[in-house]
């Protein structure tokens, strides 16, 4: 499944970063981790950070797939309103969830400094506001919920957005002091550079043919006949875990991002900040390092490559008039634009841990908008499985819930 269409931002911004060989011996190891996106990064951190010996493959260059398509923008914020998970799983443990997101912006933060990346990333607030005035009853009962577990939130009214950021055509919003931006492309190399000299091994352009399991052992099978032994394997593969999970577990659905050109005119009044709307599907938007701005949305059901490709045009041009609405004095015209795959899940909780099909392994597949937190939430679950320990928040995440 290719995940990207068109040339993705990151991907023209950054270049060829690195390089890694293909598999061209056989090997053992502790731990394989499948898939070298952020996801596949985080997780070799903490496995190098654990003393795990540890391998790390790609079927792609790394850093290719979702990762290049990625928004970047890193919010506590779950698909599901609080108040709607509340309904869903309870109230501790919807505010449980949304507090280990809140702190996972942390702890990307702080791996950022530790590896000393300049992946551009940046702490910002949160907008969330209301795109129809149907939306306000409801929105006014997800910060009801936000103040009520301590998350820092603020009420502003209409006028109050319009004044602060210059947005028209919002009824009201709720303003989180928690977020963050970052290029997920340029910090998955960083992660990859850094987890190397610490002895990481990576293999890209590195196919899986078929996997053996053992008592104790898996052993992987790749196109070029050679394998890899391992005493666990960590599936950080996102959608492409669709391929081997035979229940019906995430709805995968077509995005779409356009990015503008460098602006010259001021816009620091929106670079502080992220916005998302209360639109079915969402759109969401934030300022670049470069000055542009990014913005995606305009989701639909996942019908094929194909299919998802042929709407870029059109999409694009959604996007664009979208824009126009909420920032009428804004120049914005698109120099990138690109779709993507990506999925939902029913409770907008990522899966992660354990899977029957499949021993000696473990999954971390943080579906949703803000799956770069969901993926350092999966490093701590998975460090506690490999310890033989359960972490607070596993439950949530098992398959079959």
């Amino acid at each position: 499944m290719e995940l990207t269409s068109n040339e993705p931002f990151w991907l023209i911004k950054n270049g060829l970063l690195a390089s890694y060989p293909s598999l061209r011996e056989n090997v053992e190891t502790d731990i394989l981790i499948i898939g070298g996106g952020i996801t596949g990064s985080l997780m070799a951190y903490k496995c190098l950070s654990e003393n795990y010996k540890t391998i790390l493959i790609d079927r792609r260059e790394v850093a290719n797939g979702s990762t290049s398509a990625t928004t970047s923008m890193l919010q506590y914020e779950i698909d599901i309103p609080l108040y709607k998970l509340s309904e869903m799983i309870g109230e501790s443990a919807a505010e449980a969830n949304y507090w280990a997101c809140y702190n996972s912006i942390n702890e990307i933060e702080n791996i950022i400094k530790t590896i000393q990346s300049d992946c551009g990333f940046k702490k910002k607030e949160s907008l969330y506001f209301a795109a129809y005035k149907k939306d306000v009853a409801s929105l006014k009962k997800e910060f009801k919920a936000r103040q009520h577990c301590g998350l820092p939130v603020s009420w502003l009214s209409s006028s109050e957005i319009e004044d602060k950021f210059q947005i028209k055509k919002s009824h009201c919003g709720i303003l989180s002091k928690q977020g963050g931006s970052v290029d997920a492309f340029k910090l998955t190399h960083d992660l990859l550079a850094y987890c190397h000299k610490k002895g990481l091994r990576v293999f890209d352009k590195t196919e899986i043919t078929s996997i053996d399991y053992t008592k104790n052992t898996v052993k992987v099978n790749t196109e070029f006949d050679f394998s890899i032994k391992a005493k666990k394997i960590i599936y950080c593969n996102g959608y492409e875990s669709t391929e081997l999970i035979k229940e019906n577990f995430v709805k995968l659905l077509s995005t779409y991002a356009i990015v503008g050109e460098q602006n010259e005119d001021d816009q620091s009044h929106l670079n502080d900040t992220l916005f998302w709307n209360t639109e079915d599907p969402y759109i969401y938007f934030r300022t670049t390092d470069d000055n542009r701005i990014i913005i995606g949305g305009e989701d639909e059901d996942f019908v094929d490559d194909e299919k998802r490709d042929s709407l870029l045009k059109d999409k694009n041009k959604k996007l664009t008039k979208k824009l126009s609405a909420l920032l009428p004095n804004y120049q914005f015209r698109t120099d990138f634009a690109w779709a993507g795959t990506f999925g939902e899940t029913k409770d907008g909780l990522p899966y992660i841990g354990e899977h029957p099909d499949f021993p000696h392994s473990y999954f971390v597949l943080g579906f949703g908008g803000n799956g770069i937190t969901f993926s350092v939430i999966g490093m701590d679950v998975i460090n506690e499985m490999l310890n033989n320990k359960e972490h607070p928040l596993q439950k949530y995440y098992r398959f079959g819930r």
